[in-house]
C-alpha cells in the first residue's frame, strides 16, 4: 500500500458506508489517509452492543490511526494539529466543523457534496433535488469556510436526474463521480493550489433535515409530487398512507410504486404489522385510502 508523504499528510473525516467507496478509491490511487476522524462507537440492535462506523472499521483493518471526538473542542484542535497534517477531505462526517480546526489545517479541509452548489446547500441535497423535479444534479468539491457549504468550489460536474432515479440509486451514481472527481484533484489538494471560484449566494437554496413524518402521502394529492416522495424518501424515512379497514386506521408502508399518465400508482404495500403483498390485493381485502 503506498503512503502520502510526510510532507503532504492529510486526514478524512467521514462516518456512514457511503464513504468507503470514495476511501477504496484514495487507496487504489495511493492517497492513504494519515489519520480518519470519524463519530464515536454507539450502541446498536436489539443487543445494544457498541459498534464502530464503516470508516473507521476500514482505517483499522489497514493499520491507520482513528481519532473519535465527542467534541471538536480546544483539546482535540491540539492534539489534532501535532499530528501535522496538511489538508482533509470530508464526507458525510456528521459534525460541525469549527473555525479553530479549519484554520488548524494549512491547505484546508475538502468537502463533498452531491449538488450543483450553490443550490440544495444543507442535509439532503439528493432528496431535495428530486423532490423539486429538477432535471439535474450533480458533484461539487468545495473548499470550506465555517458556513454551511458556502466554501469556494473547486471542481464541479452535472448529470442528469432519471425520469424513475430514486435518492438511493442517484446517490450511488453521485458517489462514483466524487470518487472519480477527487482522486483528479488529489495532487492540488495535498498541496493547497485547486483552483476554486465563490458561489453566487443569489442562487443559493436550502436542503433542510427530513423527518419520519414527511413520508406521509395524501393519496388524494397529485401523482406527481407523490411519486417525487416516494423516489425521494425510499431509502428513509420512506413513504406511507393511511388506509380504513374494518373500521380501523392501518399504515401501510410503500413498497414500490411508479407513475403512469401523470397518476400515482401503488404496486405493492406492506400494511403495519403484515408482509408485503400486491396493493390489489390490500384493497381487495377491503381496504379504502383514509
Amino acid at each position: 500500500m503506498m503512503q502520502t508523504p510526510m510532507t503532504n499528510r492529510f486526514a478524512f473525516f467521514g462516518t456512514p458506508m457511503l464513504c468507503i467507496e470514495i476511501l477504496d478509491a484514495l487507496e487504489t490511487a495511493g492517497f492513504v489517509p494519515a489519520a480518519v476522524v470519524t463519530m464515536p462507537d454507539r450502541a446498536k440492535g436489539r443487543g445494544m452492543e457498541m459498534s464502530e462506523t464503516p470508516v473507521a472499521a476500514w482505517a483499522r483493518e489497514r493499520g491507520i490511526e482513528v481519532l473519535k471526538p465527542e467534541k471538536l473542542d480546544t483539546d482535540f484542535v491540539t492534539d489534532f494539529t501535532a499530528r501535522g497534517i496538511q489538508s482533509a477531505v470530508v464526507v458525510a462526517y456528521g459534525k460541525i466543523i469549527p473555525q479553530t480546526l479549519l484554520d488548524a489545517i494549512p491547505h484546508g479541509m475538502y468537502n463533498i457534496h452531491y449538488s450543483l452548489l450553490p443550490r440544495w446547500r444543507g442535509a439532503t441535497p439528493v432528496e431535495s433535488a428530486i423532490l423539486a423535479g429538477d432535471s439535474e444534479t450533480g458533484v461539487a468539491i468545495q473548499r470550506m469556510v465555517f458556513k454551511l457549504d458556502a466554501g469556494p468550489v473547486v471542481a464541479l460536474e452535472k448529470t442528469a436526474i432519471g425520469n424513475d432515479e430514486t435518492t438511493l440509486e442517484l446517490r450511488g451514481r453521485l458517489n462514483s463521480m466524487a470518487s472519480r472527481m477527487l482522486i483528479t484533484l488529489m495532487p492540488a489538494i495535498l498541496v493547497g493550489t485547486a483552483p476554486a471560484h465563490e458561489q453566487d449566494e443569489t442562487q443559493m437554496t436550502h436542503a433542510g433535515k427530513m423527518s419520519k413524518e414527511d413520508g406521509l402521502l395524501d393519496l388524494a394529492d397529485d401523482g406527481i409530487v407523490n411519486y417525487r416522495k416516494f423516489r425521494a424518501y425510499i431509502g428513509w424515512p420512506g413513504t406511507y398512507a393511511y388506509f380504513e379497514r374494518g373500521g380501523k386506521k392501518v399504515r401501510g408502508i410503500i413498497v414500490k410504486a411508479h407513475l403512469e399518465s401523470s397518476k400515482f400508482v401503488i404496486d405493492t404495500i406492506k400494511p403495519e404489522g403484515k408482509g408485503a403483498m400486491p396493493y390489489g390485493d390490500f384493497l381487495r381485502s377491503g381496504a379504502s385510502p383514509a
